[in-house]
């Protein structure tokens, strides 16, 4: 249960993502730096290890959702798929990380999608996982959105959708603080379907914030619900 959103810059681009678990799940870990491959990346964590969301020294993003309207699910054993991002953290383009999605045990995997970043050549991957196959499309560079819920994710969709392209046709659409304002709405209500989420058993736990210009890359972290005031660097 998330939403992400991109937008592009001149000079790079934002993405911003809403986690939305369930309140009895344990609380992520602030971001921090992680070296994988001899590369460095930042991320928050699960108490577990995984991650949702990750950018890494090439200024690549990386953000994974779950994929809940395929409803097949792994019987026995499965793989967490907060380990996926920590295969492809560290890549630097798509193919690369085509090989190390080949050689992750999608098999013992639920249902994903994977959205790439890649600053460097302005280019938009999704990798789609069903349990069947692994399906990499291509998304133009311009400002989207991607959304999930395991509540009623096609009604979330539908929402949600609609509350963004209304913000897109303001003035200050594709801003940080526009970004923050969309992120912690609650229209048309609060509810299961608003952008900032919230229900009796699970709401947005966390907002976490990537900026990617020519010569660098940040994260902010907010380690719960954005419409409240915890604000924290990370």
């Amino acid at each position: 249960m998330c939403t992400v959103t991109f937008s592009p810059r001149k000079t790079g681009y934002a993405l911003a993502m809403n986690r939305d678990e369930l309140l009895t799940r344990p609380a992520g870990l602030p971001p921090a730096k992680k070296i994988l491959d001899g590369r460095t990346i930042i991320c928050p964590s699960e108490p577990g290890g995984g991650t949702w969301i990750a950018v890494n020294q090439d200024r690549v993003c990386f953000a994974l959702i779950n994929w809940y309207s395929v409803t097949a699910r792994v019987h026995g054993e499965t793989v967490s798929r907060g380990n996926v991002i920590l295969t492809v953290g560290a890549t630097t383009s798509s193919d690369i990380a085509d090989g190390l999605l080949d050689k992750y045990p999608l098999r013992k995997t639920n249902p994903f999608r994977l959205i790439g970043i890649f600053h460097g050549t302005h280019q938009i991957f999704e990798w789609q996982w069903d349990l069947k196959r692994l399906v990499r499309k291509g998304h133009r560079w311009r400002m989207q959105q991607w959304i999930s819920s395991g509540f009623d994710e096609p009604s979330a969709q539908r929402v949600r959708s609609r509350v963004f392209r209304t913000a897109q046709k303001q003035a200050s659409a594709g801003a940080v603080e526009w970004l923050r304002r969309l992120h912690r709405s609650h229209l048309p209500v609060a509810g299961p379907f608003s952008t900032c989420m919230h229900r009796a058993d699970a709401a947005t736990v966390s907002y976490t914030e990537v900026t990617v210009t020519a010569r660098q890359a940040a994260m902010q972290h907010i380690p719960c619900s954005p419409c409240q005031a915890c604000a924290n660097a990370g």
